[in-house]
């Protein structure tokens, strides 16, 4: 079964039981538009407790605000199957600029019209096979528009993040932003700071790992939006046209501020508070995003250890020249070992030959490991007289 049967599912049951059921919002938008939906969400007149006789694995954890999870079987690949239903409502207040402060069960018409904007207002009935649309989405889809329902500057106020989404859904669906709706993004455009670092740095993700990533970050600049998450931002764009498609966002980012000192970079990852693994991967492009200048004239035990690294890839796109060209032939020729063989010895071997951890043992074994790199060192023996030679020397 895909999730779409299951939400077809879903829909019959809460229709056959009275109430109704569409499906709602983005999967709508993504099926007109030859898409495949990333999951599907129900709208329905039935509300969480009239929910709990009718499915019988369910997740009520957005209760409060007429959300609960239908749990279903598993799907074709294995997976289990799930859908969010919710009740058709009305939102009061937005105090925190995120969350309605109270929600009023309300009609799809009511529904409709709280929602951001008028392409994701849609509703489909999958039984009845038909569009149901209060909000001029349809046609907006058509005619490639992006608009904001009702008055822009309402739908922004209740959920500044709604800024960031429009610049990423235009440059995702390659629509074009209603001009009511863009003066009202440029005009709100600080109000973006009171958006808390998670939401941002994850709709930053979305847009930067997205094949349209190149017009989205010329739509942050142009409505003003950039200025305020990332002012580290190269003026220019930085080198963002020029990645793979398949580039992530440690690199995206990395290239939209590419002209950016290296210290800012920690400053960049700890206010967006990103992951370890992200800020890491960041520090690190930052580090040695210019040692590739010159790589056909660098030592190998200088080289190899940048190329070996997890990075190298992300390094040589972020930094196009004659010598990041250089460093993608020897990645496609040379074996994996070579850049990163066994080390000659180690810790241990140089306890056996009588020596005490301490300071001198990294250095030994930087100099022991430079040495195998640059091919000087190609056996252990060869090694150990290295280490008593370094010793000799050091004791005279």
């Amino acid at each position: 079964m895909t999730e779409r049967e299951f939400a077809t599912e879903v829909v019959q049951r809460l229709q056959t039981a009275g109430y109704e059921a569409l499906f709602a919002g983005g999967c709508v938008r993504d099926e007109l538009l030859g898409r495949t939906p990333a999951d599907f969400d129900i709208a329905t007149s039935a509300t969480p407790d009239q929910l709990k006789p009718l499915f019988r694995k369910c997740n009520f954890f957005g209760a409060s605000f007429g959300v609960v999870e239908v749990l279903g079987p598993r799907g074709d690949h294995g997976e289990w199957l799930k859908v969010q239903v919710a009740t058709f409502r009305t939102d009061g207040t937005y105090s925190d600029g995120r969350r309605p402060d109270a929600v009023v069960f309300s009609s799809p018409e009511h529904d409709a019209v709280r929602r951001d904007f008028t392409i994701n207002g849609l509703f489909f009935d999958p039984v009845a096979n038909r569009v149901i649309d209060y909000v001029g989405g349809r046609a907006d889809l058509d005619a490639r528009i992006l608009r904001a329902i009702g008055d822009p500057a309402k739908r922004f106020e209740e959920d500044k993040l709604r800024l960031l989404r429009a610049a990423r859904m235009a440059a995702r669906f390659e629509l074009t932003i209603d001009p009511t709706t863009a003066d009202a993004i440029r005009a709100m455009a600080p109000q973006i700071r009171v958006v808390s670092a998670e939401r941002i740095a994850e709709e930053l993700r979305k847009m930067f790992e997205n094949e349209h990533r190149v017009r989205g970050v010329q739509l942050l600049r142009e409505f003003e939006l950039l200025k305020e998450i990332l002012p580290e931002a190269t003026p220019e764009g930085g080198v963002v046209a020029s990645l793979p498609g398949d580039a992530r966002f440690p690199l995206v980012l990395m290239a939209v501020c590419t002209g950016a000192p290296t210290a800012s970079f920690s400053a960049i990852a700890s206010r967006l508070k990103l992951s370890n693994e992200e800020r890491d991967r960041i520090l690190w492009l930052a580090k040695h995003r210019a040692a590739l200048d010159n790589a056909p004239s660098l030592p190998r035990s200088q080289l190899y250890p940048i190329l070996a690294h997890q990075g190298s890839r992300d390094l040589i796109a972020l930094a196009p020249s004659s010598g990041a060209d250089f460093c993608a032939a020897l990645l496609d020729q040379i074996e994996p070992q070579q850049l990163n063989p066994p080390p000659l010895l180690t810790g241990d071997d140089l306890q056996t030959m009588g020596l005490k951890p301490g300071k001198k043992f990294k250095t030994l074994l930087d100099t022991i490991r430079a040495l195998q790199l640059d091919g000087v060192l190609t056996t252990r023996e060869l090694a150990r007289e290295k280490v008593r030679d370094l010793m000799d020397a050091n004791e005279a």
